[in-house]
C-alpha cells in the first residue's frame, strides 16, 4: 500500500532539528514500519534524508521565496496546483496524510476526487498561533482555506483535546479523532541515568519560544541553586529567546552554572538526556493550551523524572508522584521546590524515570500511533516491516 505524506509548510524543514521536523520524520518512520511505501512530497526539505527512512521517496514542491509578507501568503496559496500535479502524476496511492498548512488544500481535494482516504493532521490553530507569533495578512483567506480542507478531509486528527475544540467550528466532532503525540523508544537507552552526588543537572530541550516559560525556569533555578550550590542547568536548543535567556542567568550570577548547547542533531539529544538528573517542561498559564509537548514524551522516554507545568495534555499524561511531578503553570517557587524534592531523594528520581519510561512504552509510541492512522483511514494493515532503528 502507499501513502502519499504531505507537508506544504515552508516554515518546516522536514529533515531538520525542529520538533516539528522530527513529528514528520517518526510519522513517516513509524508508517513504513507498519509496511506502508511512503511518497513524501515537502516545500521545504532542510537536510539530508536520513539513512534510517529507507524506501522513501521524497518530491521537492516549488519552494516559497523570501519577500514581502502578503505576497509570501499568495505564493504559497497558487502551490495548490503544483502540488495536486504532482500527487497525479505519482499516483496511484491508497492514502493522503497530510500535516495542515494554512495554504493547503490540494492534497485532501485529491484524495476526494480519487475516493480515496485523506487524513490531515492537525497540531495548532494555526490560524490563531500565526496571527499572534509571526503574522497574518489575509486572514479571511486562510479561514476560507481551512474550512476548504477540513471539508475536503475524510478524517481530521489533532493532536490534544484543545485543538479538537478549535477544529469543532469548522467540522463535525465525529470527523475529528484525538491521537496525542508520541516518541520513538527504540532512540533512548533503557538504563536510567544515575544521579550524579557530585552536581544535579536540571534540563530543557526545546527551540526557546515565548510560549516555553523560560523566565519561569530561570527564576526556579535561581531559587534552587541557592540551596543547592552545585545544581547545573543545561539548555538543549536554540531559539528567539536564548539571547533574553542568557542575558537574566547572566545578571542573576548563573551563567557558569549553565551551559547552552545550541540546536543539536536529533541524534545528539539521547546522549544530552542521559546528562541530565531530572528534565522541565515549565509553561506558564494559558488558557488555550493546546500542546502536546514532543519534548516531555522523550524526557520520559530517556528514563528522566520529569516536572512539568499542570496544563493541558500534560495534566492528564503525567500521573503526579508515580510517572513525574505536576506543579501550577507558571509558579517558579513550586518548581524549585519540585527541583529539590528531587535532589534530596535519588531513589524517587529513579522509580518517577522507570515508571515515565513505562507509561510511553506501553501508550504513546509512534507505532502505536500509525496503527491508529491505519485504522482511522480504514486501510487493512499491511505486514510491518522491519525498520532500521
Amino acid at each position: 500500500m502507499r501513502v502519499a505524506y504531505i507537508c506544504a509548510d515552508a516554515g518546516i524543514p522536514v529533515f531538520g532539528q525542529k520538533g516539528c521536523s522530527i513529528h514528520v520524520q517518526e510519522v513517516i518512520r513509524a508508517l513504513q514500519g507498519q509496511g506502508l511505501r511512503v511518497d513524501l512530497f515537502a516545500t521545504r526539505m532542510g537536510g539530508e534524508l536520513p539513512g534510517d527512512l529507507a524506501g522513501l521517496v521524497v518530491h521537492q514542491l516549488p519552494a516559497i521565496p523570501k519577500m514581502e509578507r502578503r505576497q509570501r501568503e499568495q505564493v504559497a496559496l497558487g502551490m495548490n496546483p503544483d502540488l495536486r500535479l504532482s500527487l497525479e502524476k505519482s499516483a496511484p496511492f491508497d492514502l493522503v496524510y497530510e500535516r495542515y498548512s494554512l495554504w493547503s488544500y490540494g492534497g485532501m481535494e485529491f484524495a476526494q476526487a480519487m475516493g480515496i482516504p485523506g487524513l490531515l493532521e492537525v497540531n495548532s490553530p494555526l490560524i490563531l498561533e500565526q496571527a499572534q507569533h509571526r503574522g497574518l495578512i489575509d486572514r479571511d483567506g486562510a479561514e476560507a482555506v481551512a474550512r476548504r480542507v477540513f471539508s475536503a478531509a475524510t478524517a481530521l486528527i489533532a493532536v490534544s483535546e484543545v485543538v479538537k475544540t478549535y477544529l469543532i467550528n469548522y467540522v463535525d466532532e465525529s470527523k475529528i479523532h484525538v491521537i496525542p503525540n508520541g516518541v520513538n523508544p527504540h532512540r533512548f537507552s533503557t538504563l536510567c541515568p544515575e544521579t550524579n552526588s557530585e552536581s544535579f543537572t536540571v534540563g530543557f530541550v526545546g527551540s526557546l519560544k515565548p510560549w516555553h516559560g523560560l523566565p519561569i525556569l530561570t527564576e526556579a533555578f535561581n531559587l534552587l541553586h541557592q540551596r543547592v550550590p552545585n545544581a547545573k542547568l543545561l539548555i538543549v536548543g536554540d531559539g528567539p529567546e536564548r539571547e533574553n535567556l542568557e542575558a537574566e542567568l547572566a545578571t542573576r550570577g548563573l551563567d557558569t552554572h549553565t551551559q547552552f548547547t545550541g540546536a543539536v542533531n536529533p541524534e545528539e539529544v539521547p546522549q544530552l538526556l542521559a546528562a541530565m538528573d531530572v528534565a522541565v517542561a515549565p509553561y506558564a498559564a494559558q488558557s488555550d493550551f493546546y500542546f502536546s509537548p514532543l519534548k516531555v514524551y522523550e524526557y520520559m522516554a530517556a528514563c528522566l523524572p520529569v516536572v512539568v507545568s499542570q496544563i493541558g495534555q500534560l495534566a492528564d499524561l503525567i500521573d503526579h508522584g508515580v510517572n513525574g511531578l505536576l506543579c501550577p503553570p507558571g509558579d517558579a517557587i513550586a518548581l524549585a521546590d519540585a527541583l529539590e524534592k528531587l535532589w534530596r531523594s535519588p531513589h524517587l528520581c529513579h522509580n518517577l524515570g522507570q515508571a515515565a519510561r513505562k507509561t510511553v512504552i506501553s501508550r504513546h509510541t509512534w507505532d502505536a500511533i500509525a496503527k491508529k492512522i491505519i485504522d482511522i483511514a480504514g486501510l487493512d494493515s499491511p505486514l510491518p516491516m522491519e525498520v532500521k532503528r
